[in-house]
């Protein structure tokens, strides 16, 4: 088994590509132990020191670390990736797995609103989503209030130095000139 790795925007967040199916639908976002409790893989990463955050994509792990070098962690880190993928368990352990967390019941904008939030939510699906997924990370919708967009950033995007310039002046700007009413856009 061979896993590729790629460096993302994020210098704490180092991206492996098992070169197979990680995760069928959506992501999740595990920022520590007790939350990797029912998965394997994400167990046997946060066992390797250091190691402070896992991001499951659809075809990528993101890992995210405190401390250490990448290049003391690296091993480690595959050796925890390829023995999973290797073993054959589950991404998730129990009946039904972990699964992606539930996007949408946390959501708010007002009803009014719901044409504007539809039509931000195909842009960051077709135009947010796809790119900020190549640098390890996802973007998701949160609400809507007031002209302001608010985004909960995960795995790589999640304390990226250049989180703030990707919100300001990537998305802020794309949504802007599709929809008047979004005035600014900010992280949740």
């Amino acid at each position: 088994m061979f896993i590729q790795t790629e460096a993302t925007p994020n210098p704490a967040t180092l991206k492996f590509l098992p070169g197979r199916t990680v995760m069928p639908d959506g992501t999740l976002d595990i920022r520590d132990m007790r939350a990797a409790e029912r998965s394997p893989l994400a167990r046997r990463l946060f066992a390797v020191d250091g190691v402070t955050g896992v991001f499951y994509g659809s075809d990528f792990v993101t890992v995210t670390k405190s401390e250490g070098e990448w290049q003391h962690l690296k091993p480690a880190i595959l050796g925890a990736i390829m023995e999973h993928f290797l073993s054959g368990e589950p991404l998730f352990e129990g009946e039904g797995g972990m699964g992606p967390t539930g996007e949408t019941e946390d959501e708010f904008f007002d009803e009014k609103d719901a044409g504007t939030v539809a039509t931000i939510k195909e842009l960051l699906e077709s135009r947010v989503r796809p790119a900020v997924a190549g640098d390890g990370g996802d973007i998701t919708f949160k609400g809507f209030r007031d002209g302001t967009v608010y985004l909960t950033m995960k795995g790589s995007c999640s304390g990226c130095p250049s989180s703030t310039a990707t919100l300001k002046h990537g998305i802020q700007n794309l949504l802007r000139h599709f929809l008047p009413d979004v005035r600014e856009v900010e992280a949740v």
